[in-house]
């Protein structure tokens, strides 16, 4: 069976090549979030998967809830989309053109866990070391987990840096078992 990011990836290239070339990435951002989300909700689902409408009446049914949002560039990819029936990999198509435009702006989310809430300027210190570090402007979303008891655990892509005091005790807990 294929994977769905398999499945998905031309189609978020294709899109971020024509974006890029159209210089519209925040504006197809934002209208595939929009469609990743309606394709996901119980109603839009139900809709889409009734067997009496065709692939056409599907996408049509999408662009009328899209509204004036989706261009006819979107509208077009849409239409593609259906005719392959692919528009249920929307969101995956949303989460890898979301990379892209992340790459191509040498930007990264970095998710940062603490045991209390970090102060904006922490953050902003944090977010200036990493960023030298990863040689990336780094987004930090900031979560508190009270688990760590102190410290800090980052995870940037495939970088994981546990400096937190449950992952220090861990390491010791593990140490004297061998």
């Amino acid at each position: 069976m294929l994977n769905i990011n398999t499945l998905a990836r031309p189609y978020a290239k294709a899109a971020f090549e024509h974006a890029s070339a159209a210089g519209q990435e925040e504006g197809w951002a934002s209208m595939l979030l929009l469609a990743s989300s309606l394709v996901e909700a119980p109603e839009v689902v139900q809709q889409l998967g009734n067997p009496s409408l065709n692939k056409q009446a599907k996408v049509e049914f999408l662009l009328q809830l899209c509204g004036k949002e989706a261009d006819k560039d979107f509208a077009n990819f849409l239409h593609v989309l259906g005719e392959n029936g692919r528009l249920s990999l929307l969101p995956t198509i949303n989460e890898l053109f979301a990379a892209l435009v992340a790459e191509k702006n040498r930007a990264v989310e970095v998710e940062v866990q603490s045991a209390f809430e970090l102060s904006a300027k922490q953050l902003k210190t944090l977010a200036a070391a990493l960023s030298k570090r990863l040689d990336r402007t780094v987004q930090p979303k900031a979560t508190v987990n009270p688990a760590l008891i102190g410290g800090l655990f980052i995870r940037a892509g495939d970088l994981v840096i546990d400096g937190s005091v449950r992952g220090k005790l861990d390491k010791l807990a593990e140490a004297l078992k061998s």
